[in-house]
């Protein structure tokens, strides 16, 4: 048996030496360099060295430097030597994921878990990560993403995890992370994995061979690292699985559709699933030759391959091998260039071969750099509904198996509302192309051509790709069409057709519109906003949505003053009134476009025409602000009006900072009237009126209809509040000053009694409120987004396929003393309820 062992441990050690090397050529040499760098920045800790914090643990276990690290330190020239602890604070340090694979290309980043022991302190821990942290940012200096995980021995079988990030899952993966880990870990210095020496058979009863082992004298425990046995993944997992791989896919779509495929595959196989990590520990005891037995990415081909030819799925399958192609950035029509190596070269051209591809489809691939935005579209759009099927067959699957999930509801919360910001259509909303699948959609001509209604085309705006010459337009494709000229831009703009260079042309039939106003438009638009931004941060996601940016633009389609009579040179900043301007009582604001970006860093756009379009734009953004909102960073108006421009512009930027200070001002307890601000249109009186749930517009008669609206303490048509037999329970000022229109939130306040009460305000700010409330938050938390995720109670209608990820927000009410409270997202792990309805 110690032979046998023996004969493993050399086996490993070959292993890894293989993938190494195939790493190290996958890499341009400065990433060698660091590849080489980063085991020895952790093993010491030097002032003089990257990533110095004081105090912080190192030394790596049983770590040997190799000739390249030892020539490395033969050339630091330091003030005092070298030293670490004798002891070592890292049992290892293993890279894991595309590293040395088929997968791995030049931009690949390093992910790397830093093994510690259960025993190392607190606060040994904390300056470990700093020291992590520091690691991280001395390498984006070479332009490498290196991310760095502190993973105990025991967290697997204890089943915790650390905090959700841009890079670490949270608790939306656990032993599915594992089978990841184990499948693809390549050592870069430390103990040896005791996992990878137990035979394949021996899962079952991994923790009794471990001790038998132990007791023969063959190993020492304290030698190796152990994550533990791996013998099933639970059903829980698949769920949060399958929300973190649809947000993996924003920044890595040919990847994440890989990896959303093979948690369907081992759904569809469950109980019995077949994992990858066993399948791989078996060629490891067969002893098979590296080319693909071993091969991590090609093992996940292999298996999505097998799983959707048995369930007949020929499109999602051909799909699935051109992300696979797509995510190796071989290009097999080109000569071998940086980053392509031969070995690769040969495995993807037998596998090309295998499906039969055309040389016609491999050119196509190869020029995925250049494609532009028809193709891009197709590509998203495959490639997100191949996503959303297979989501849609995991809840399912979780639905047939009454299973609950296992992911935290703080780190659904934050997955479903970065998948609502990137994936959720809404009206208005502007779709952004994923930007990975090519860097540049820029088109030297777009032409913007409006049709009437009463045609055969649909009303509204179309844009092309061509020039407005009539024999380049013939027959040609349009991109995209939509009812408002302002939301075709934004979305031409947002996803890089539309740049300075761009030369544009416009065919307008019953807009009040010219090119030199369209230009203005398009260049007010480019000069406010940015294209890119970075992603939402997590307290972003876990708050309602809050207006970022706002501009408006006035009269961009439908401009009143085009038949305006009386002279604007006789009026003035003071004493126009633009809403009800001359002895006529012309109203001079004939459409409002609204474009905004918010803290989920969303971008939507709204029309308003007609004689109230004021009056509608200003309720409808000033109720995209809960009252506890910060203010926009930014707000800008726009007019283009042919008269008057300057005066409408200034009066509806007054109008607007007016209207936002009196939204987001505290309401204090003792006012005696509501806040509102009248605004005449036309002829016609209206009031804004002011409340903490939101803005209403109501139209004024007379004078005793506008005072008893003033001096109410309830707007005439707002939501009411059914309390049943329980009027005395008053909803607390923080949930009110909460409400953020379009969501579903749960607030859990607690009462004296050790129970709590829940107010639930729907997309409408209506409320419902549920009182003496005993038990488990968690379970009702969890009960909850079962119901809202099941695809038997979230279904649209009108569109049965659609994925619905506006799932409900939980917070708590939280006293800050003092008869004060505020509201904070909801966590997990607190004594909380099974409730009955007020």
């Amino acid at each position: 048996m110690q032979t046998y062992i023996e004969t493993l441990i050399a086996r490993q050690q070959r292993l890894t030496e293989q993938r190494i090397e195939r790493a190290l050529a996958l890499m341009k040499p400065l990433g060698q360099e660091i590849f080489h760098q980063l085991p020895l920045l952790l093993h010491f800790n030097h002032s003089e060295l990257p990533g110095f914090i004081e105090g912080a643990p190192s030394g790596i276990k049983q770590f040997h430097a190799n000739k390249k690290q030892r020539e490395w330190m033969a050339q630091l020239t330091l003030r005092y030597p070298l030293s670490t602890s004798n002891q070592g604070c890292i049992l290892g340090l293993y890279s894991m994921g595309s590293t040395s694979s088929i997968g791995q290309t030049i931009g690949s980043d390093l992910d790397i878990w830093v093994c510690i022991p259960e025993d190392l302190p607190a606060e040994k821990k904390v300056l470990l990560q700093q020291k992590c942290n520091a690691l991280t940012e001395w390498a984006e200096q070479f332009y490498i993403e290196a991310n760095f995980f502190l993973m105990e021995q025991s967290r697997f079988r204890e089943a915790y995890s650390e905090e959700m990030t841009g890079d670490n899952c949270g608790s939306s993966q656990h032993l599915l992370l594992l089978d990841e880990f184990y499948r693809t870990a390549v050592c870069l210095g430390g103990q040896q994995l005791l996992w990878q020496i137990i035979p394949p058979e021996m899962e079952e009863s991994y923790d009794e061979y471990v001790e038998q082992l132990c007791s023969q004298g063959i190993i020492k425990r304290d030698q190796w690292i152990d994550f533990g046995r791996l013998n099933h993944i639970p059903a829980e997992e698949y769920f949060g699985s399958s929300l973190w791989q649809l947000y993996k896919s924003i920044d890595s779509p040919f990847k994440s559709v890989l990896k959303a495929i093979l948690l369907e595959a081992y759904s569809w196989e469950y109980p019995h699933t077949q994992l990858l990590s066993i399948d791989s520990k078996r060629r490891f005891f067969a002893d098979e030759p590296d080319l693909y037995g071993m091969d991590a990415y090609y093992l996940m081909l292999e298996k999505v391959t097998r799983y959707l030819e048995r369930t007949n799925d020929p499109a999602r399958l051909e799909l699935v091998r051109r992300s696979f192609y797509l995510k190796t950035h071989e290009k097999l029509s080109r000569r071998q260039g940086q980053g392509s190596v031969e070995w690769r070269r040969k495995a993807l051209t037998e596998l090309t071969t295998q499906w039969g591809w055309s040389q016609a489809t491999i050119v196509e691939l190869d020029s995925r750099r250049t494609w532009k935005v028809e193709q891009v579209k197709k590509s998203h759009n495959d490639l997100l509904e191949a996503l959303m099927q297979s989501y849609r067959n995991l809840i399912r699957f979780a639905r047939n198996n009454d299973i609950t999930s296992s992911i935290s509801p703080e780190d659904i919360s934050i997955l479903a509302r970065k998948l609502y910001a990137a994936f959720e259509e809404l009206p208005g909303k502007v779709t952004l192309l994923n930007p990975q699948i090519t860097p540049d959609l820029h088109e030297a001509d777009l032409s913007f051509v409006e049709v009437q209604d009463g045609g055969i085309n649909k009303a509204g705006w179309y844009v092309y790709k061509k020039p407005l010459i009539a024999k380049e337009l013939m027959g040609a494709k349009h991109l995209e069409h939509n009812r408002y000229l302002s939301k075709l831009v934004a979305w031409a703009f947002f996803n890089g057709l539309l740049t300075e260079s761009t030369r544009l042309d416009a065919v307008v039939r019953q807009a009040d519109l010219n090119i030199d106003k369209f230009y203005q438009m398009v260049s007010d638009l480019r000069n406010t906003f940015s294209v890119h931004m970075p992603q939402p941060t997590k307290e972003e996601l876990g708050s309602p949505c809050e207006v970022r940016q706002l501009s408006i633009f006035i009269n961009l389609e439908n401009d009143p003053t085009e038949t305006l009579k009386m002279k604007p040179e006789r009026m003035n900043q003071t004493d126009a009134d633009i809403f009800s301007c001359g002895s006529e009582q012309n109203n001079l604001i004939g459409s409002v476009d609204l474009v905004y970006r918010n803290s989920w860093h969303e971008v939507r756009t709204l029309n308003f025409s007609g004689e109230t379009a004021i009056l509608d734009a200003l309720k409808t953004v000033l109720c995209k602000m809960h009252q506890d909102a910060t203010r926009p960073e930014s707000v800008d108006v726009f007019c283009y009006s042919k008269q008057m421009r300057g005066i409408i512009r200034n009066n509806i930027y007054q109008l607007l900072a007016e209207c936002i200070e009196l939204r987001l001002k505290p309401i204090e307890n003792n006012e005696k009237r509501r806040r509102f601000k009248g605004i005449k249109i036309g002829s016609t009186m209206y009031g804004l009126f002011f409340e903490r749930r939101g803005v209403s517009i109501q139209k004024l008669e007379d004078s005793v209809q506008f005072y008893s609206s003033i001096s109410t303490n309830k707007a005439i048509g707002s939501t009411t509040i059914p309390l049943g037999d329980s009027s005395g329970i008053v909803i607390p000022e923080a949930v009110d000053s909460f409400a953020s229109e379009g969501l579903i939130q749960f607030f859990f306040d607690d009462s004296e009694d050790e129970g709590f009460n829940i107010y639930v305000l729907d997309e409408e700010n209506k409320v419902e409120i549920y009182h003496q409330c005993y038990g488990s938050k968690d379970d009702m938390v969890n009960s909850i987004n079962h119901y809202y995720t099941s695809s038997r109670n979230n279904v649209d209608l009108a569109n049965p396929d659609k994925v619905n990820f506006n799932l409900p927000q939980f917070y708590e009410v939280v006293s800050n003393g003092e008869q004060e409270t505020s509201i904070l997202p909801y966590r997990s792990g607190q004594q909380q309820c099974k409730a009955k309805q007020a």
